[in-house]
């Protein structure tokens, strides 16, 4: 049996008649049975160079005449450009033409179709890379497309494409603020009733770096944050602390798609840091701040760990058990938000520990665990609220929801199994797409630049 695939063109009253594909078949087999992935790859690569031919030719021919005139201008030379789809790779006719006399031109020749596709990759293709290399890595994305589309395997070009789409996206971000609070609060009264209360929780994650040459750079720090609504679907973010030039703005617009009002209470959580704490200041003047209860506890946690370690002393004045009592009390004293008795009782633990800092490795260890505790608990004292009463109520004081978005957004891409290593740059654009990925947000980001993209491609649902 032979099969033949025709397209009928039809132009200026005229018909064209193309082959683009043909198939022979003979018994029926599992693997024979309708059209191959190979065949259909065939097929479409086929169609799409017909379709797009005869587009740029209709295309050239209208724009040989001067646009403002309309005047048929001269061919300068004729050559070819390179274009990419999602249905191969083509070589398109771009013919140049000198500019008409009839308007002061600063340039004596112009080519309309590579003036029309500066990017030389569909939006599509641009999608597609985008999407998958936010999920994956470039090499696996590069391996998916290539199977299932008819497109050249092209590692390079997919890593430069889904920086430039970033960068395009980090650009049009308006600037950065000190400040967004706005009005007064008889203004912000008069504002219509919020949907309910936005809980943030922001952490910090690392990524393996790499500078330059130095493929042994060390790591370098990443923030990543989620805000859940009590209604409505969680967005998440994340930057690299130290590139990123707006990060109060990056939070600020993320909470403005959730329909931020500045009469709507906010809860921040956070583990105290000075990049965290000064990002969330001045975002919203209904906004409380919370140090995050997991990562006091932790701290706690490992400084018990150590006291267990302690030696003895022959009269009994610095016991390990004492020593964790010491701690436990801190701890007491800081779920139920009184900071001056923790503080007290971890003042007395760090006396007793001084004595002995010189003369032993564990009390040293110990020692300067106890002082950078205290001077973590003094810079953020004013985030420590009663953890037990907000406990009782149903209240958040933890950020565990934000570990799982640390895992999500920055260790399945940057760090687990990924033997990659990032400049802060690369690392940065990578964890905008990735996050507009999870958030869905993505395609309306492409529908924006361009209106004519149809909304033919199915977003993946995240939550599965």
């Amino acid at each position: 049996m032979n099969i033949q695939i025709q397209v009928i063109i039809e132009h200026d009253h005229m018909q064209y008649l193309e082959t683009i594909a043909q198939f022979e078949r003979q018994d029926l087999q599992p693997e024979t049975l309708g059209l191959t992935l190979t065949e259909a790859q065939d097929l479409l690569a086929n169609l799409q160079y017909l379709v797009a031919s005869q587009q740029v030719a209709e295309f050239n021919e209208v724009h040989q005449g001067c646009p403002d005139c309309g005047t048929q201008r001269s061919k300068k030379d004729n050559k070819q450009i390179t274009y990419r789809t999602v249905f191969g790779k083509f070589k398109l006719d771009s013919p140049r033409y000198y500019t008409c006399d009839c308007q002061v031109r600063s340039e004596h020749s112009e080519s309309p179709l590579a003036h029309l596709l500066p990017e030389r990759t569909s939006p599509e293709l641009l999608y597609l890379q985008t999407k998958w290399a936010s999920l994956m890595s470039y090499g696996m994305t590069t391996d998916l497309l290539n199977d299932v589309l008819p497109i050249d395997r092209c590692d390079s070009s997919l890593r430069y494409n889904v920086q430039q789409v970033a960068q395009r996206a980090e650009e049009e971000m308006e600037p950065e603020q000190l400040m967004f609070i706005d009005g007064c609060p008889a203004q912000w009264a008069r504002l219509p009733d919020p949907d309910g209360r936005l809980t943030v929780g922001i952490d910090g994650g690392y990524i393996h770096a790499r500078d330059g040459n130095n493929r042994k750079a060390g790591w370098f720090e990443a923030i990543v944050g989620k805000s859940m609504p009590e209604e409505g679907q969680s967005k998440c973010f994340g930057f690299v602390t130290t590139y990123d030039d707006k990060p109060k703005r990056r939070l600020h617009d993320l909470l403005q798609s959730q329909g931020l009002q500045l009469n709507q209470d906010i809860t921040f959580l956070s583990d105290g840091g000075d990049t965290v704490r000064e990002m969330q200041l001045y975002l919203s003047p209904q906004a409380e701040h919370i140090l995050d209860w997991f990562h006091i506890t932790m701290r706690i946690t490992v400084m018990r760990q150590l006291a267990k370690k302690l030696p003895q002393i022959v009269d009994d004045w610095l016991t390990s058990e004492k020593a964790d009592g010491y701690l436990e009390s801190a701890k007491w004293y800081l779920w139920h938000g009184n900071v001056y008795m923790a503080l007290k009782r971890l003042d007395g633990l760090r006396d007793d520990l001084e004595c002995f800092a010189d003369d032993n490795s564990h009390w040293d260890k110990l020692y300067r665990h106890v002082d950078e505790f205290i001077t973590y608990i003094q810079n953020n004292q004013t985030f420590i609220p009663n953890y037990g009463e907000r406990y009782f109520y149903g209240e958040c004081i933890s950020t565990a929801f934000v570990e799982s978005a640390v895992n999500q957004i920055i260790s399945k891409r940057f760090v687990k199994k990924q033997q990659m290593r990032w400049t802060k740059q690369g690392a940065h654009l990578l964890l905008q797409m990735r996050t507009k990925v999870l958030n869905d947000e993505l395609l309306s980001v492409f529908q924006k630049w361009y209106p004519d993209m149809k909304s033919t491609i199915k977003e993946l649902d995240m939550a599965a």
